[in-house]
């Protein structure tokens, strides 16, 4: 059996194609769009018309491969991007309208919830107590448990794009001064959730996303074509290196850069500075780079869980969105 998922991030839609017969989603097949939804859509405001368009193409597309790979679904959600726009329901509205694909949203903690089953399942049981950390591009989820799911999660807005468009858009490299104050801004939002993941002691702690990844590999860990088994590690000391290196560069420089790729250039500071604020906050020395998150997370509960789970969620956001009938986006439909 195969089964889909497609994942509208801050920046491409992701469709992963997986075989799920044995118990682990293991990938066949991979394809992303660029869609840079993060560097259209501000913070809390809409998702303008153009990237709706946009949008409705890629999930089009993506729906289009995973048919042809024979593969059902797509389980498919959209990330805090998508989340906070005020015009949420209306785009995910229009993307079922215009593809018949039930594109829904995650809340924060359910994301952070199904990372750490993937995390959980990537490290095994012999890790114990277990702290996870994933910071994607408008959001950063905490989370800690003892089990299969975590006993506490927490989602905050500290997203590595959100961030650097709110203290960072017009100012590359910058300055010290505004390094400082999204230190305290990470802090401040950060204490109590930091307070807990201390009090609960992990024995161990992972890290997940491609910011992490990127961290990690500017930090010395093996590339990726190494392979997804070879041990990552990031030690809190190597990234307080890794801000200082990136906080001297424009982002055009950050960008060679070992590990840091040009689309994310721009926010990789913010992104460091996020992961090294947390690490210390919390207490944690070192985290091991899962290359498992949410997308594997999602796999992981429709196999254990099966489909009702998912129709639960789908379901949640279709009475949300029986309320009264908004204006249509002005959308064309996506080319066939």
């Amino acid at each position: 059996m195969r089964t889909s998922v497609v994942d509208v991030g801050s920046k491409t839609v992701r469709l992963v194609v997986s075989d799920t017969d044995g118990g682990a989603p293991l990938p066949v097949h991979t394809s992303k769009w660029r869609l840079r939804l993060s560097e259209q859509v501000t913070p809390g405001g809409p998702v303008p018309e153009q990237a709706v368009r946009d949008l409705v193409e890629a999930v089009t597309e993506a729906d289009r491969t995973a048919t042809r790979w024979g593969a059902s679904g797509p389980l498919a959600f959209a990330t805090a991007v998508v989340r906070g726009a005020p015009n949420r329901l209306e785009v995910l509205r229009t993307v079922r309208n215009r593809t018949g694909v039930e594109l829904c949203t995650l809340p924060g903690e359910v994301e952070a919830e199904l990372t750490f089953l993937a995390a959980r399942r990537w490290m095994g049981w012999r890790c114990g107590p277990l702290a996870m950390l994933d910071i994607g591009g408008g959001s950063l989820e905490v989370a800690f448990g003892r089990g299969r799911l975590p006993d506490f999660a927490a989602s905050l807005p500290l997203g590595a794009a959100r961030l650097t468009h709110e203290h960072f858009e017009d100012e590359d490299p910058p300055s010290p001064e505004r390094i400082r104050a999204l230190r305290r801004r990470v802090r401040h939002q950060l204490r109590d959730v930091a307070a807990r993941i201390r009090w609960e002691g992990p024995r161990t702690a992972v890290a997940t996303s491609r910011t992490f990844q990127q961290l990690g590999r500017l930090c010395g860990a093996a590339p990726g074509r190494h392979g997804p088994f070879v041990e990552r590690r990031l030690t809190s000391a190597d990234l307080r290196v890794a801000v200082d290196r990136l906080a001297a560069l424009p982002a055009a420089e950050r960008a060679r850069l070992p590990g840091i790729s040009a689309p994310r250039s721009v926010q990789s500071l913010a992104g460091a500075v996020v992961a090294h604020t947390a690490m210390k906050l919390t207490g944690l020395r070192t985290v091991t780079i899962c290359p498992w998150a949410l997308r594997e997370g999602v796999l992981l509960r429709h196999i254990e869980d099966g489909p009702a789970w998912w129709a639960e969620i789908t379901r949640l956001n279709e009475k949300e969105a029986a309320g009264p009938e908004p204006v249509p986006l002005r959308v064309a439909a996506a080319r066939h």
